[in-house]
């Protein structure tokens, strides 16, 4: 897999995140219709038909990751501590860079549950907002550098006293 030169256009090189997320969920074959039909592409996957299986699949420079775990994570010490009705993801917001952001909003409404549609954000950014078949949510925006202040969503006035 290579990152494509685009991806860099608004973007500093020193700023350049490789963090992985890794999501956990009921159902590999869905996380893989449901994301391939975002455009993401496989890019491994293990196959044992059980806990151990693990996919990684990217779009554009996003590089995901999933593990069929979320029936075991309740076993993990961290995760133990929640209720299983928890939501996957609840308070996380996973940001998605897309080229074209209209285009591809056109493409994947008819396929995604979206919670907030495509709008321009008060810093200067187009985006939408979904949510996946897990729970996880995603916001797809236009590239940007979030390094850059400029992207700061601006200040509100002071009111005078």
């Amino acid at each position: 897999m290579s990152i494509e030169p685009w991806y860099y256009e608004r973007m500093d090189p020193q700023a350049v995140n490789w963090i992985q997320v890794e999501l956990h969920v009921s159902d590999v074959q869905m996380a893989l219709d449901f994301y391939g039909a975002l455009g993401f592409k496989t890019v491994w996957h293990r196959w044992e038909g059980d806990e151990l299986d693990y996919l990684v699949m990217e779009r554009e420079g996003a590089i995901l990751n999933f593990w069929p775990g979320q029936g075991h994570v309740w076993g993990k010490s961290y995760f133990s501590q929640f209720p299983r009705t928890s939501k996957p993801g609840y308070g996380v917001e996973i940001v998605i860079g897309v080229k074209d952001i209209e285009a591809y909003y056109e493409k994947v409404k008819v396929v995604a549950n979206i919670v907030d549609t495509l709008k321009l954000r008060p810093w200067g950014l187009k985006d939408f907002r979904i949510e996946d078949p897990f729970g996880y949510y995603l916001r797809m925006t236009q590239p940007y550098d979030v390094t850059n202040p400029k992207w700061a969503a601006p200040k509100k006035p002071k009111r005078a006293h």
